[in-house]
C-alpha cells in the first residue's frame, strides 16, 4: 500500500472516530496526475448527498500532457462505498462536531483508494495565550520569594 497523498492535518486538527476505504471515480487524466504525485488533499472534506459520498476541494493538478479534455482540479468526486458503509456515515456525519475528512489516497490492487475518517474536532487554543498565562504564573512566583 504506497500513499500517493497524505492529509497529515487531519490527525492533528481531529479526533478520528472512525475510519473507511472507499473507492474513488476518476478520470484517466486524473490517475495519471496521481501517478505524478500531483496532487493535495490538506483542504478536502466529504458529505452524503442522497444516499451518495462525494469528496470536494481535493486538488488534483490537470496532467501535464493532456489536452482539451483534462479535468477539472477541484471538481467533485464521487466515492464508492456500500450502502451499510453510506448509511452509518450519514449517522456519524449527522452529529454536531463530526466531519468526513480524507487522510490519505493511495494504490491498492491498481485501484486508486482514498481512506475516508470520521473526526470530531479537537479543541483549539492559542499558544501565544498559554505562554503569557506561563509567563505571568512564573513572574508571581519570582516575585512572592
Amino acid at each position: 500500500m504506497a500513499d500517493i497523498l497524505k492529509n497529515p492535518k487531519v490527525r492533528r486538527d481531529y479526533h478520528i472516530l472512525e475510519t473507511f476505504e472507499a473507492g474513488i471515480v476518476l478520470h484517466g487524466t486524473e490517475v495519471k496526475a496521481l501517478r505524478a504525485g500531483r496532487g493535495q488533499i490538506s483542504d478536502a472534506f466529504a458529505r452524503v448527498e442522497k444516499d451518495e459520498v462525494y469528496l470536494y476541494n481535493a486538488h488534483i493538478d490537470e496532467y501535464s500532457h493532456g489536452n482539451l479534455q483534462n479535468h477539472q482540479p477541484k471538481a467533485p468526486r464521487k466515492l464508492l462505498l456500500h450502502k451499510s458503509e453510506i448509511r452509518k456515515l450519514f449517522g456519524l456525519a449527522a452529529v454536531k462536531g463530526n466531519a468526513l475528512l480524507p487522510l490519505a489516497f493511495y494504490w491498492k490492487n491498481g485501484k486508486v483508494k482514498v481512506s475516508l475518517a470520521v473526526g470530531k474536532g479537537k479543541a483549539q487554543f492559542d499558544k501565544r495565550e498559554a505562554d503569557r498565562e506561563l509567563k505571568r504564573a512564573t513572574m508571581r512566583r519570582t516575585i512572592e520569594d
